[in-house]
């Protein structure tokens, strides 16, 4: 079976854009998939400008049948958006967009002074095969440089359909975390729910100065309910952090412990890691 085979009419896939969306900047590529799961907003902005060759596409097509690059060779669905109105965005109107604003954190390129203006087009998304978001696999034919190409000219073949979004991975084991302040607010739902378990000492590291502060969760949301703060004021209400550049920020974990630790215990813990790793003012960033 063929992905054309799910158009009710043959005619459809004469109008219908694929692409295949992997974007060159690392840290957008790995968040790529956790934006289509929590932040579907952010996620379309980001495919509402185009290179000036899919401009030329978009400007011809209905629909435009998105992919997020899954493997080598294969693309994961995401949804079918029916391709609107458009207009002209010089270089100041499209940084002014907040989406593409928000995007910075994870290192857009974006438009640049050099290309002056480019085109927004107005995405809505279908309810088509809706339910198949991030669980349905094409196989992507040809080189993957060829990133948007029409529909009835291709063939996607169907390689499989998961019960479970892929846009959810696995959680990684704890020692191996390493996200970025803007990360906080998207995280996927598997990663939230693990965080929302764990109960320990956490590690903020500021690029700028290369300083650290250590902080201990044992309340209600544990780890998470902090992190929570952090995405939301920037600072957590911590003095030292608060006149620093949140998106300098890199959160990990030291140590778990248990999870019904008591909270006098943990900050035992908390108070162990500041004095081996120096992080009390004016070495580090913890005040206390």
């Amino acid at each position: 079976m063929e992905f054309n085979d799910l158009f009710d009419q043959p005619a459809d896939c004469s109008s219908t854009l694929l692409m295949r969306h992997s974007p060159k900047e690392p840290a957008l590529k790995r968040v790529l998939p956790w934006l289509a799961a929590t932040r579907p907003d952010i996620y379309n902005a980001y495919q509402q400008t185009q290179s000036p060759k899919a401009e030329t596409q978009m400007l011809r097509a209905t629909w435009l049948a998105s992919f997020i690059g899954h493997q080598p060779g294969k693309a994961l669905f995401i949804g079918l958006y029916r391709v609107g109105k458009y207009r002209l965005l010089n270089y100041d109107e499209y940084w002014a967009v907040p989406a593409y604003q928000a995007m910075l954190q994870w290192d857009l390129n974006g438009l640049t002074q050099e290309r002056a203006s480019c085109f927004w087009f107005d995405l809505e998304l279908n309810s088509f095969y809706d339910h198949w978001k991030g669980k349905l696999v094409v196989k992507w034919p040809g080189g993957e440089h060829s990133w948007s190409r029409w529909a009835n000219r291709n063939s996607l073949e169907i390689l499989a359909v998961h019960e479970d979004t892929l846009l959810d991975p696995p959680v990684p084991d704890w020692t191996q975390l390493d996200l970025g302040w803007a990360d906080l607010a998207v995280l996927p739902t598997r990663l939230r729910h693990a965080l929302l378990e764990w109960r320990g000492v956490y590690y903020i590291f500021d690029e700028t100065t290369a300083k650290g502060y250590v902080g201990s969760a044992s309340g209600k949301e544990n780890i998470l309910g902090r992190w929570k703060n952090y995405a939301a004021t920037g600072h957590g209400g911590n003095v030292l952090l608060r006149d620093r550049n949140p998106e300098a920020f890199r959160f990990s974990i030291l140590q778990r412990v248990a999870p019904d630790m008591d909270r006098k215990d943990v900050i035992a813990v908390e108070n162990s890691w500041k004095a081996r790793l120096h992080s009390r003012a004016p070495f580090g960033l913890n005040d206390n």
